[in-house]
């Protein structure tokens, strides 16, 4: 029996995979017009696949369809962002919360090894303006995963990784408005040093901190870099 992981993807789940990766990057930059056309020109999948995967991205509130006229990549502001920070903070704290009380040696195992690869991946690329390597952000997010998985609420998890990958389009900006040289790095260490030594108070203070801290950055930059942001 041929395993999920080992299936052939049908187009429609590439173009699905493709478009969201575009939009997380924000290659496909907030509020711009998805040209069906010009995706399936650019990838080579078909009008169908590619209008397939705009209604699934439709559903999870990265695209918005436009009654006769299309559909767009979803927009950004600075109240989404204060709004989504306020949610993210919260449930991120009340899983890892559960996960130090509940995760077993294998949760501990897992936040170490998802922590180490995160160490020593490089976070950003050569160029200017300076982007997140696509790698880099893969190992984030899998720490961060790793953190929560130990909750035993399969709602709570759903609910967080909905609201992680909604905060990742914030997170890609952030990066070249960040002028203090933001030590990521040590924020990463310090929250997997009190989750594994089930420190919960200082663990879930951290993790609420590093998380406000990307909102802080692009607050600071939105007056005099982005004010197509502040007057979102």
């Amino acid at each position: 029996m041929v395993s999920a992981a080992a299936r052939p993807r049908s187009q429609s789940e590439e173009a699905y995979l493709v478009l969201r990766s575009e939009i997380l990057a924000c290659r496909i930059a907030p509020d711009e017009k998805i040209l069906i056309n010009e995706i399936c020109e650019r990838f080579e999948f078909s009008s169908g696949s590619v209008r397939e995967a705009l209604s699934r991205l439709t559903a999870e509130g990265l695209v918005v369809a436009e009654p006769q006229k299309g559909f767009r990549a979803s927009p950004i502001s600075v109240e989404d962002l204060k709004d989504l920070t306020r949610a993210r903070a919260q449930v991120e704290a009340l899983c890892l919360s559960e996960a130090i009380d509940h995760g077993d040696l294998g949760w501990e195992g897992r936040v170490l090894a998802a922590h180490h690869k995160l160490s020593r991946t490089r976070m950003v690329a050569d160029g200017e303006p300076p982007e997140l390597q696509e790698q880099w952000s893969l190992a984030h997010a899998d720490f961060h995963q790793a953190l929560a998985e130990g909750c035993c609420s399969r709602w709570m998890l759903r609910i967080r990784s909905m609201l992680y990958e909604q905060s990742e389009r914030y997170r890609r900006l952030s990066v070249p408005l960040d002028e203090a040289g933001r030590d990521v790095s040590a924020e990463h260490k310090a929250i997997c040093e009190a989750a594994v030594g089930r420190d919960k108070e200082t663990a879930v203070r951290l993790i609420q901190e590093h998380i406000e801290k990307t909102t802080a950055i692009i607050m600071r930059g939105v007056a005099s870099k982005m004010p197509s942001l502040a007057g979102g």
